[in-house]
């Protein structure tokens, strides 16, 4: 059997350099930032001496001219043709050797999750593929102007969906241990449904929402199940995106109906309290392992400890923060790792504190880091005690 030829190194890829992607923009944000084109299916994204160029397919080609911010759209029947014309194939590979050879480009730089036998088939066409590590687009890190209101936006939306989650919480009957509404037991799923529904009223999709109550609210991602329990604490974590501009907005808040016990109630002023720590310390400059450490020090020093009890964490065990925008979860982290805030971004402060025996207690707001401090994005009032 004859030897497979040696993939292309950076020396011998003599040539122009071209950054890749080939995904659908509806699940890959980073294409979605450098295009503003929304599309279900796959499409071919290069970018080459500056100009951003896409292929599209016959049935998208008319619709990404008019919509994508682009420097030129190619048909990827078109380039097709020409491979096959040349001796390679009509496939995908072949056009983008097409695209490739047209523009004298050998190097490629293309993101981490870019598909392998993708790049295998290109290495083997004599290509030099980059995998980036870290952010393709570092630059989707600060936000532009038009990017923070956008959240700003999803937030407002949120904020009224949460609204009107509390509201019906707050007129809950207390019947001895549990909750009632209209003579029925008042669910987590009566609660996400009707956050759903008021989100999609405004333009905004949500899914995997959390209201938790009880011993479902120790687990920070139980998204909670069954009949809400009176006298403890519900954490209503909701973190929709906009389908209008693709922003995110990511806001929780606590409540109880009934009595807590004091137990609880300090808990809950120490979540309070933690969260002011991050709003008076985040800044640029500032790193947010630093803003992390000084809360968890902060419900330390107040007898809430991290750590492990009867196999399970229990205190203050995910990070304060992270960045947020075209997706729920992306860079910066204010957390336990190193990460130096800068203007423009944008991220999460959401201290939490869980104890199996009186319940969790988490508050989230989003903020936009300034030279001097933070703005809070997110006002949503915080009312703990809903009698």
């Amino acid at each position: 059997m004859a030897d497979k030829p040696a993939r292309p190194s950076r020396r011998d890829a003599l040539g122009g350099t071209a950054r890749l992607i080939v995904a659908a923009s509806e699940q890959e944000a980073d294409l979605y930032y450098a295009t503003r084109f929304l599309a279900p299916d796959p499409f071919i994204f290069a970018e080459i001496d500056g100009r951003k160029i896409l292929v599209m397919s016959d049935l998208e080609i008319d619709r990404a001219k008019s919509e994508a911010r682009v420097d030129e759209v190619l048909s990827h029947s078109k380039l097709a043709l020409a491979a096959k014309q040349a001796g390679g194939s009509a496939g995908i590979v072949g056009v983008l050797d097409q695209l490739f050879r047209e523009r004298q480009v050998k190097q490629v730089r293309v993101p981490g999750t870019f598909p392998v036998a993708l790049a295998d088939a290109l290495r083997e066409k004599g290509y030099f593929l980059e995998p980036v590590k870290g952010l393709f687009f570092p630059e989707r890190m600060v936000k532009r102007p038009e990017e923070v209101e956008a959240i700003r936006e999803t937030i407002r939306r949120t904020e009224a969906a949460l609204k009107a989650a509390i509201d019906v919480i707050a007129q809950a009957q207390v019947r001895g241990e549990e909750l009632y509404l209209k003579e029925k037991p008042l669910t987590s799923e009566l609660i996400r449904r009707l956050l759903h529904v008021t989100l999609m009223g405004s333009d905004c999709l949500a899914s995997q929402t959390i209201v938790a109550g009880g011993v479902q609210a120790c687990d920070p991602h139980c998204i909670g199940s069954g009949p809400l329990k009176a006298h403890w604490p519900i954490i209503l974590d909701v973190f929709p995106v906009s389908t209008q501009s693709r922003y995110y907005a990511d806001i929780t808040r606590t409540v109880v109906r009934g009595k807590p016990s004091e137990k609880v109630k300090t808990m809950y002023r120490l979540v309070q309290e933690g969260q002011e720590i991050g709003f008076t310390m985040i800044k640029a400059g500032v790193d947010g392992k630093a803003v992390h450490e000084a809360i968890q020090k902060h419900f330390e020093q107040a007898g809430f400890p991290t750590e492990e009890r009867n196999g399970r964490m229990v205190g203050f065990f995910h990070g304060t923060g992270h960045g947020l925008g075209l997706e729920i979860h992306e860079a910066p982290r204010v957390g336990g790792v190193s990460d130096i805030l800068q203007s423009g971004h944008v991220v999460t402060v959401e201290p939490g504190l869980y104890y199996p025996e009186w319940g969790g207690i988490r508050i989230e707001d989003d903020v936009l880091v300034t030279e001097t401090g933070c703005e809070r994005l997110s006002t949503l009032p915080k009312q703990f005690e809903l009698d």
